[in-house]
């Protein structure tokens, strides 16, 4: 029987850590359990990952609106999971834009095709994403690459996102975007989450309107301490980023804005021409513990390492 055992060995870590996708419902699951779902929006005028778990299978994520849990916040309707979206694209508004909204241009984004593949330690959700305004004209060709990744304590989710100018545009200096997560109500400061950032800065008065690598959400959730962080990639156009982080559970990385958060600096208008490309490259980790518990600042070390 002795020969068996390498075999047997080899087989059982094979079938560890399989990360798939289902094209029906649109959940990636680790090892047959759920980890998030990507929504292709169409009724929330923008695709967007909700419920969102942590390794121990928690729900990170707040429910509303896409559900009503009692004793949760019901504040914004654009505060979806986790998104994507800017609100000064040539004066349309990609972020502040539920369809029940009337106030300004809302623009949409719709989802025009998605990709999978992989599977093992990891799988790629590709999206093509293409940004409209409210007649449907193209402004903003999307590709957004997610890197969902297993491991035994942590949820990784690496995000790779290229926009394409379909036109000329031009993305305003505001503070209403960009790349955000709105957090289940355990992370809010009045139930006693705290924010921190690489700096380490706490508190949504000293983290909000200031430039950093990463921030850090934690939070008792069902007897758990766990963590949610956000990286930026150091190689990003106008790294590092200025954070529009809340108390309320919502944080949020704006590359795009600056006099918005800092009324000492010019107003900064990112101009692309049609058919010009920007990349952009962020990761969000679900961790146990808090930053420092957790292990933060080394996830960013490592994450800003890789290629």
């Amino acid at each position: 029987m002795k020969p068996l055992l390498p075999l047997l060995l080899i087989t059982a870590a094979g079938l560890t850590a399989q990360v798939k996708y289902s094209a029906q419902d649109g959940t990636i699951t680790i090892d047959g359990k759920p980890f998030a779902t990507f929504n292709t929006g169409e009724k929330a005028n923008k695709p967007f990952l909700a419920p969102v778990r942590s390794a121990s299978g928690k729900i990170v994520t707040r429910g509303f609106p896409m559900e009503m849990i009692p004793g949760e916040s019901r504040d914004h309707l654009h505060h979806r999971g986790l998104w994507f979206t800017y609100d000064d694209v040539n004066g349309v508004k990609f972020w502040e834009n539920d369809p029940s909204y009337k106030k300004g241009r809302i623009g949409k984004q719709v989802v025009k095709k998605t990709a999978w593949k992989g599977g093992g330690k990891k799988g790629t959700l590709t999206a093509t994403i293409e940004w409209q305004d409210p007649e449907g004209n193209v402004l903003l060709v999307e590709t957004r690459a997610m890197v969902f990744q297993a491991d035994p304590k942590l949820r990784t989710i690496d995000f790779h996102s290229t926009l394409t100018a379909a036109q000329d545009v031009t993305l305003g200096d505001t503070k209403e975007g960009a790349f955000a997560i709105r957090l289940a109500e355990p992370f809010t400061a009045r139930r006693g989450g705290v924010l921190v950032d690489s700096e380490g800065r706490t508190t949504m008065r000293n983290v909000w309107g200031k430039r950093a690598d990463w921030v850090d959400y934690s939070a008792e959730l069902e007897g758990e301490k766990l963590g949610v962080a956000i990286l930026s990639y150091p190689k990003n156009p106008d790294a590092p980023p200025y954070w529009h982080a809340r108390d309320y559970g919502l944080f949020a990385l704006n590359p795009f804005g600056q006099n918005a958060f800092d009324r000492s600096q010019p107003v900064r208008n990112t101009k692309l021409a049609k058919g010009e490309k920007r990349s952009y490259r962020w990761e969000v980790v679900i961790h146990p513990g808090d930053a420092t518990t957790g292990g933060v600042a080394e996830l960013y070390k490592k994450f800003a390492a890789s290629k």
